[in-house]
């Protein structure tokens, strides 16, 4: 299922927010101000699901140059007086993005939006990791007032601004402010605070201490998921109980397996699935499938499942792949990736089923898909192709692109071509291997995507393994 801002992949903003290469070849083919709607469309309201994991500003930076794009809407959502009241990075990240590849393009007007946004906007922090890696050394420094005023001299204001420094994810600017000789102190005494404070955290440990028993790390678990439940300490103390769970714990781990409190529960049964114990998958189906079991027992059941190696869970996961539930996903995901040719009807079966039942966009799909491309299922070419097209994640759709690679014969003259525009860098050097060159427009993208310094290195390699004395048109 879309989300409801999501437009049909057939149509020009549809492509574009799913950042596919076809978008690209469309928005240049359309009229300009068609065009130019739609990529504004996207910067100013990212369209992604993930934006830590899906990339698309490198893609409408390079739109915008090809469309010699305006920055006065840009400008306009970054300084709206929405900026004043909504922090949330989602609302600016993106467009910040694309104002940092655009300056490191040499467009300046992009480096000055940045710079004002720096000194003045709510996301200030995001911009200037932009900054760090685009601006030079005069620029940086004449920020370093208006940012330093944000956080006022008092106790409260000097702690805030160490945490800020501390939490930098680009420190040259810090490193600059630092041994400036006004701004110097202040930044200097941040800087040590942040390090006091780490310091202080890592003599004050909270969790599980040597000569701890399998009783405390199960008490400890449950206690700290009680006061912080998204602190994820059922993972934390199935580690400590790797450390210290004897032959004679079995009793009490299985006990807290079948019964335990949801986060003692949790961490036994991914124990016991870790050291592989003849029982566990006995407990892991009572606690996918009983009507009153939580939702964290249940996922810490699957996860602890999906981790497994052995081959009883192999055997068990055939048995399973054929439940249409979440116990017979974690089944068929778990064939997909160790499962052999003989396991081809269950992983294909378990593809076009959730593609029918959910879409093209489930969870599930991102290990189906990749393994429909592992185990080479030729006839899951047209769910595949299915999903490319439709799924509006492109972390997805590149899987996609890489199973049909395997699976497709028609991939290199069709879908290939287009993924040299992909926003996604590993789309693109798929498409730099496979690609075919009798396309003129392929030849032309490979040479482009070779000369461009804002390239990454694996794709410009993909790129120039294709050139050589026997390929004349290059």
């Amino acid at each position: 299922m879309f989300d409801p801002d999501i437009a049909p992949s057939g149509t020009l903003l549809g492509l574009l927010q799913r950042g596919r290469g076809d978008g690209t070849l469309h928005a240049l083919a359309a009229p300009r101000a068609e065009a130019l709607a739609a990529l504004h469309h996207c910067v100013l309201r990212d369209p992604r699901r993930d934006w830590q994991v899906e990339n698309r500003s490198l893609y409408y930076a390079r739109l915008c140059l090809d469309l010699d794009a305006e920055l006065d809407e840009i400008e306009q959502h970054l300084f709206h007086p929405d900026d004043l009241v909504n922090d949330d990075e989602a609302r600016t990240g993106l467009a910040l993005s694309v104002l940092g590849h655009l300056a490191a393009y040499g467009r300046a007007d992009a480096l000055r939006l940045l710079r004002r946004y720096t000194a003045a906007g709510s996301n200030w922090e995001w911009a200037l990791d932009e900054l760090a890696l685009r601006d030079d050394d005069p620029g940086l420094r004449g920020l370093a007032p208006a940012v330093l005023a944000r956080f006022p001299e008092t106790t409260e204001g000097d702690a805030e601004l160490a945490a800020v420094v501390r939490g930098a994810y680009e420190p040259r600017p810090w490193r600059l402010w630092a041994a400036d000789p006004h701004h110097g102190p202040r930044v200097r005494a941040a800087a040590e605070q942040g390090a006091f404070d780490r310091w202080q955290r890592q003599l004050r440990p909270s969790g599980p201490r040597p000569g701890w028993s399998v009783h405390d790390i199960l008490l400890w678990a449950q206690r700290e998921h009680d006061l912080k439940p998204d602190a994820r300490r059922p993972d934390a103390a199935a580690r400590c109980l790797a450390a210290v769970a004897g032959p004679e714990d079995r009793p009490e781990l299985l006990a807290a397996a079948a019964s335990a409190p949801d986060a003692a529960r949790a961490a036994a049964l991914r124990h016991l699935a870790e050291i592989g114990d003849p029982e566990v998958l006995d407990l892991i189906e009572a606690a996918v499938t009983e009507p009153d079991a939580s939702e964290l027992v249940s996922q810490a059941a699957l996860s602890a499942f999906e981790r497994m190696r052995s081959i009883s869970a192999l055997d068990r996961a055939r048995v399973w792949a054929h439940r249409p539930d979440a116990l017979g996903d974690a089944a068929a995901a778990m064939l997909s990736c160790r499962g052999g040719q003989y396991d081809t009807p269950l992983v294909l079966a378990a593809l076009r089923r959730t593609v029918r039942a959910e879409g093209p966009d489930a969870q599930i799909l991102w290990t189906l898909v990749d393994g429909a491309g592992r185990l080479t299922i030729s006839c899951a070419a047209p769910v595949l192709r299915h999903v490319y097209r439709e799924t509006a994640s492109s972390h997805l759709r590149g899987r996609a692109a890489r199973a049909l690679a395997a699976t497709d014969p028609s991939f290199a003259a069709g879908f290939a071509v287009e993924c040299l525009w992909d926003c996604e860098e590993s789309t693109r050097e798929l498409a730099a291997r496979h690609a075919a060159t009798a396309d003129t427009r392929v030849v032309e993208q490979l040479r482009r995507l070779a000369a461009d310094p804002a390239e990454e290195a694996e794709v410009q390699t993909a790129v120039r393994s294709r050139i050589g004395p026997e390929t004349p048109d290059f």
